[in-house]
């Protein structure tokens, strides 16, 4: 994930903060310094970063704090409650018209952020909460822009308005909305052109479009892996078209992940989803809680439980909790889980979200590029060897190993891989079961 190197960092700095049993000013002073250089080079603002450091420092050194039983904790709680508030404290949706009002949504965004599958991707989620959505087509510059949007629009199941290339944009917008209140349609997602750079034609090209048609929605998709130009090219766009929200992209990718932290302090506007992956789902809901506690790792329980309920048979989940809770996990089960593991992402990326299993990462050995490896591993084992994993000897690990056309060193790592997700899925069903995360009737996966 984008933030792994600042997160890596941070909780080093609340490693030391957690073993002094008293806090002095000194010790606040250093510690937030290098909060401040960690935040730097994961490409914060500078002028974000300087704000955020000052005011952690002035509840820092208060009274209640430097006379708390436990400074360090409240030090942290204090660096997480402005993390918080510095990506927008509370969760933005974005807001639709009423009943079958239509509700023009404009997407707008430099070339190579992923702007017109995030279109795509958007147009899904509205369809999911009952919406009734229609893409439009007004990309005529790039090629391909366009056949890109119809795929990926049938792909989500949603109609896709074109008008070729040889129309002005504005001129696609006002028909697609035509088309739409023809068609019993109440949302309408304007996939516009972007450019290499900001220049002029671009937003002149926006502007005129919101000077003819009512956009209750300009929506700015940024790739995250450009830092600090993503929050200049935010702030740009605001200056001069105006924009209600953002959409991050490629926050999955190996990062510094400082927009995130900066576009809503520089921009004032919120961070809406977050692209965490190529696949037309991999769209979340950003909420500024969560990724403030994905950053300073202590997990993100409540996404967790978002993918699964998504992603996960309920049914399937109740039967493997019972079982864990008899010790009869096996590799049955396990071949299972990884199938349903990939749908979540990866192990890794689950392990992330659990609250103090990422500075355990380094002990668990998963591979998720190596699933295909595992699962025909598994199923070159017997009936009674699936279920019965203690009979796993050496010779019968050889003709294993000589089914799946592997070395015998091969199984023996999935054979350690399965007691290592063995054990990890009985500390997770202690830990969940200990926090009465059992409020709803869906319990979680994994026995958890």
């Amino acid at each position: 994930m984008a933030f792994d190197s600042l997160s890596e960092k941070l909780q080093n700095v609340f490693k030391n903060l957690r073993g002094k049993g008293r806090l002095s000013e000194a010790d606040v002073a250093t510690a937030l310094k290098e909060v401040k250089m960690a935040l730097l080079e994961a490409d914060v603002n500078f002028k974000v970063v300087k704000n955020f450091i000052k005011t952690v420092q002035e509840r820092a050194v208060g009274q209640d704090v430097m006379s708390s039983l436990t400074p360090g904790q409240m030090v942290i709680k204090i660096v997480n409650e402005e993390m918080v508030n510095l990506m927008g404290s509370e969760t933005t949706e974005i807001s639709f018209k009423p009943g079958n009002e239509i509700t023009v949504i404009m997407m707008c965004g430099l070339q190579g952020a992923g702007k017109t599958t995030t279109t795509a991707k958007l147009a899904g989620k509205f369809k999911a909460k009952g919406k009734r959505p229609l893409l439009a087509a007004c990309d005529i510059y790039r090629p391909a822009a366009i056949e890109q949007l119809r795929i990926n629009g049938d792909k989500q199941g949603v109609p896709v308005f074109s008008m070729g290339d040889k129309h002005k944009p504005v001129n696609i917008a006002k028909a697609a909305l035509e088309h739409a209140r023809s068609n019993n349609m109440n949302v309408v997602i304007l996939d516009t052109a972007g450019r290499l750079h900001i220049d002029e034609d671009m937003m002149n090209e926006l502007i005129e479009i919101k000077e003819n048609i009512q956009v209750h929605q300009t929506i700015l998709v940024v790739d995250s892996m450009t830092g600090q130009d993503a929050v200049n090219v935010a702030e740009h766009f605001q200056n001069k078209i105006g924009i209600d929200g953002v959409i991050l992209t490629k926050l999955d990718g190996d990062t510094r992940g400082g927009a995130a932290l900066s576009i809503r302090a520089v921009t004032g506007r919120p961070i809406l989803y977050a692209g965490m992956g190529e696949k037309l789902s991999d769209l979340e809901q950003f909420y500024p809680d969560r990724m403030a506690s994905r950053i300073l790792g202590m997990g993100d329980i409540l996404t967790l439980i978002d993918k699964a309920q998504a992603d996960f048979d309920e049914e399937k989940a109740k039967q493997l909790e019972k079982k864990l809770k008899k010790a009869e996990f096996d590799f049955n089960d396990y071949l299972d889980q990884l199938q349903q593991i990939k749908k979540m992402g990866g192990i890794n990326d689950i392990l992330k979200m659990m609250p103090g299993m990422g500075s355990q990462l380094k002990d668990v050995e998963v591979d998720d590029d190596a699933f295909g490896g595992v699962e025909a591993i598994i199923y070159s084992m017997t009936k009674a060897e699936r279920a019965n994993p203690d009979i796993l000897n050496p010779s019968r690990k050889k003709r294993i190993a000589l089914g799946a056309g592997v070395d015998i060193s091969e199984v023996n790592k999935v054979v350690k891989q399965f007691d290592q997700m063995k054990k990890m899925m009985k500390q997770m069903s202690g830990m969940m079961g200990s926090k009465g995360m059992k409020k709803g009737k869906f319990k979680m996966p994994f026995g958890f």
